[in-house]
């Protein structure tokens, strides 16, 4: 497990902090060792990725995007829960959600953590898929270096809108950034592929939130998707926004979307014929939210 990254790139801030074992000085403020608020089954993914057993997911604290509506503030804007765990204890974990019958291992927000992941994740190969589950602002050099390690890429594409995703998640060049991510899963991953009871085993399924008062942006998205995404890339529709974080503060956002953009979006992603998931309105609940309590996590 690494102990010290003397100039860290690994996200596009690439801020070239020094990050010492438990302590960093970046844009992200964590350490070099994965640093883990919860680790266990979780049924709310796409049916592919859940199933009936669910999906082992296990959340990093901290994050490189600032994203003022999160929903996951308390461990990726505030910190305040999260262990630091070795390569082993690290597979440890993976191998206990295996254990426990998870049909996959779920990283959930694993950009900053992407060199200790990888070391775990060669620490002992795993007998399920490993899922990449990212807000989709990611180098491909740092993507390049997981080559054969991951199954599954599940990123957002949150903004076509630079102005828009500088205004919430701090990151004007977050569209080139993301796009040029899901072009490189795309090729690590190839088609979708499934194993006889539906599973998804191996492919890409880009994520969209559709925000409120943003339905301009989600159209643009989805545009991108329709016309840069090979056969066999799926795409999710997500309709699960609910305000937190800090969306009080910025007027727009602070409610949850209405039927009349949740329709506007939907039709445009039938209109374009992509293939994948869509959400209900009625899954915007912070019910769905999981508490983030070290459960999972060595003492």
């Amino acid at each position: 497990m690494p102990e010290l990254i003397e100039l860290c790139n690994l996200c596009p801030r690439m801020c070239g902090a020094r990050r010492d074992a438990k302590r960093g000085n970046g844009y992200c403020r964590m350490g070099a060792m994965p640093v883990v608020a919860r680790a266990a089954l979780h049924f709310w993914e796409e049916p592919c990725i859940s199933g009936t057993k669910g999906s082992g997911t296990v959340f990093f604290t901290g994050c490189s995007l600032q994203c003022v509506f999160c929903q996951n503030e308390q461990i990726s804007v505030r910190r305040e829960v999260g262990r630091a765990l070795t390569a082993r204890e690290l597979s440890d974990v993976f191998f206990r959600l295996i254990e426990q019958g998870a049909h996959n291992i779920n990283l959930v927000n694993p950009t900053h953590f992407a060199s200790g992941i990888a070391e775990a994740l060669r620490f002992r190969p795993l007998p399920v898929p490993v899922v990449y589950n990212s807000g989709g602002y990611e180098r491909a050099e740092t993507l390049r270096m997981l080559e054969g390690l991951i199954s599954i890429y599940l990123p957002d594409y949150k903004y076509r809108d630079s102005a828009l995703s500088q205004r919430l998640s701090g990151a004007a060049d977050y569209p080139e950034h993301a796009a040029e991510a899901i072009l490189e899963m795309v090729r690590q991953t190839g088609p979708a592929s499934f194993d006889g009871d539906g599973m998804l085993q191996r492919g890409t399924i880009v994520r969209h939130l559709i925000l409120p008062g943003h339905t301009r942006n989600s159209i643009e998205v989805l545009d991108w998707l329709k016309e840069n995404l090979p056969e066999g890339t799926l795409v999710s529709l997500m309709a699960q926004y609910v305000p937190c974080g800090r969306a009080a503060d910025y007027p727009e956002i602070d409610r949850r979307i209405t039927k009349r953009e949740y329709e506007k979006v939907q039709q445009h992603l039938f209109a374009l014929g992509l293939d994948g998931y869509v959400q209900e309105r009625k899954s915007a609940k912070k019910d769905f939210i999981p508490p983030f309590d070290l459960e999972g996590l060595p003492s």
